[in-house]
């Protein structure tokens, strides 16, 4: 059976992205959460262009640190897992966690893995976001298994942390 690892991440804006649309974008995000009436589909076509727009601006090591480091994760998890591994974003970067389950799907996955360095509940996108995610790609891709490896059990949690303060003290 073919297994492919979604790795979901967070995202953060480039360094390099204007700071007005960055703050155009948060905003509008936050209006359209109460935003009802006539003027609601344009905002939301303003926003999708926004967002579009941060999400395929041009990433580098320098400018995005942290989609650099999530690139090295997932190229470290496929090298100790054995598994494809593939990145996908909750806001900010591309491709998003919708088109990294489509990808595993396209490669011939017969089952996906989704698996979140989020590892505390309480957090709306690895409560909310990404298993929303997985059960929209299983409506879309019937015949593969998708599964959200997630919650983490606390003291799995608690001894990986207590392993990295020994390496400290």
């Amino acid at each position: 059976m073919k297994t492919v690892v979604v790795l979901a991440m967070h995202g953060a804006p480039p360094g390099d992205l204007p700071r007005m649309q960055l703050a155009l974008s948060v905003g509008l995000h936050m209006v359209l959460e109460h935003a009802a009436g006539p003027l609601r589909p344009l905002l939301e076509r303003f926003h999708a262009r926004l967002d579009t727009r941060i999400r395929t601006w041009p990433r580098t090591a320098e400018n995005d640190p942290f989609y650099a480091a999530s690139q090295r994760l997932a190229a470290r998890l496929g090298q100790v897992t054995g598994y494809e591994v593939i990145v996908g974003f909750n806001e900010f970067c591309t491709p998003d966690l919708d088109e990294a389950l489509d990808q595993a799907a396209a490669r011939g996955a017969e089952q996906v893995v989704v698996v979140t360095p989020m590892m505390t509940t309480g957090g709306e996108h690895a409560e909310a976001d990404i298993p929303d995610a997985v059960a929209r790609a299983r409506g879309r891709h019937g015949g593969i298994s998708f599964t959200y490896a997630w919650p983490f059990e606390v003291g799995e949690v608690a001894r990986f942390l207590a392993t990295q303060i020994v390496r400290f003290v």
